[in-house]
């Protein structure tokens, strides 16, 4: 068979350009285009999951009730504080605080607390939950006993609020959450956990110093932006809010900036930042829980200098669907294929659970 110059030129561009069209036609179903809010609600102690399309409107796929029940993964049948992560691995890995704090009122616990309320303050507890999934549906889940991890954190009178973030130059997730010891001030403090993401492969080191020695703040959330690392955090000095600290290093170096970043007047606590897909825009999203009933707040900035007060849920552009009174999250980017199937699961458990 014999080609000419015209076919010979059309066969060389469809052999250059195929690669380029597969790698598009695949990349196309790696495109983030929805965003998953993790929470937990007081009354369930437990995960929820809400799914939206646009980055305004989120609707929870299990209808406001947990995904993952506390009293299945926790030592005190509780969890708060969830915060997830997709690892460069393509696994979702979810933190929180093993934590019950109504657990005497429940019938969980004979007391308050696990231990003296004197001796190691309020919400005493000593563990984490380190969880993985390869498709947001399955999980299986470690609890990380931070008081045995290291002889000197026996005494460590809280460990609330773990989230994380990967290290590059030490190919490790870096855990950070607030600790105390004893009933003294609760700080921020940080770790790198091992490879198999189920224990502390390093003891845990102060991240930040509040410049009031004597106030303790909690709640650190670390996002990078180029060649920065920007932590919102939220120190009890005055009305507790959300300031920012910024470092060119992952793990020091952080510069205290005293302007508070939200505009509430009532208390409001853990800060979580995430983008908006195909905008340098970011939102900084927490909780309010010095108003009844207690709700999320929402701001949005481009250059981490200025913020813009886009409300609270429901009570301005920010809305939810089917569920009220969100607690402590943290968002992720998915892609339209995982919002679909996780929606599609969550609507075929309740199908089930109904007949």
């Amino acid at each position: 068979m014999r080609f000419n110059s015209s076919r010979k030129i059309l066969l060389i561009c469809f052999l250059f350009l195929f690669p380029f069209f597969c790698f598009a036609q695949a990349g196309d179903g790696n495109k983030m285009s929805a965003y998953l809010m993790v929470y937990f609600k007081d009354d369930t102690h437990s995960i929820h999951f809400a799914i939206s399309n646009d980055g305004y409107t989120f609707t929870d796929v299990n209808s406001g009730n947990p995904v993952i029940k506390g009293d299945t993964i926790a030592l005190q049948k509780g969890v708060r504080d969830p915060y997830i992560t997709r690892g460069e691995d393509g696994i979702f890995y979810l933190v929180m605080t093993d934590l019950h704090i109504f657990g005497l009122e429940r019938g969980i616990r004979n007391s308050q607390w696990d231990r003296s309320e004197k001796d190691f303050g309020w919400g005493n507890n000593t563990s984490i939950i380190l969880m993985k999934s390869k498709d947001l549906k399955h999980w299986t889940h470690t609890i990380l006993d931070v008081s045995l991890s290291f002889p000197s954190m026996r005494n460590i009178g809280c460990a609330w609020a773990p989230e994380l973030i990967y290290d590059d130059n030490k190919k490790r997730y870096m855990v950070y959450l607030t600790m105390r010891f004893g009933s003294g001030l609760n700080k921020i403090y940080y770790a790198y956990l091992n490879k198999s993401f189920d224990a502390l492969e390093t003891e845990p080191k102060l991240l930040f110093q509040y410049p009031k020695t004597h106030t303790s703040y909690i709640d650190a959330d670390i996002i990078k932006v180029k060649d920065k690392f920007h932590m919102f955090y939220v120190p009890h000095d005055g009305v507790a809010g959300i300031k920012q600290a910024i470092s060119r290093k992952i793990n020091k170096g952080y510069r205290y900036f005293g302007n508070w970043t939200d505009p509430e007047a009532k208390a409001c606590e853990a800060p979580s930042v995430w983008k908006r897909i195909g905008e340098d825009k970011w939102v900084l999203m927490y909780d309010i829980y010095g108003i009844n009933p207690h709700n999320f707040g929402f701001s949005e900035t481009t250059d981490f200098i200025t913020f813009k007060d886009l409300g609270h849920f429901n009570e301005g552009v920010m809305k939810t669907t089917n569920f009220t009174s969100p607690k402590h999250g943290s968002v992720i980017h998915l892609t339209a294929k995982e919002a679909d199937e996780l929606s599609a699961f969550w609507k075929s458990s309740r199908k089930s659970h109904t007949q």
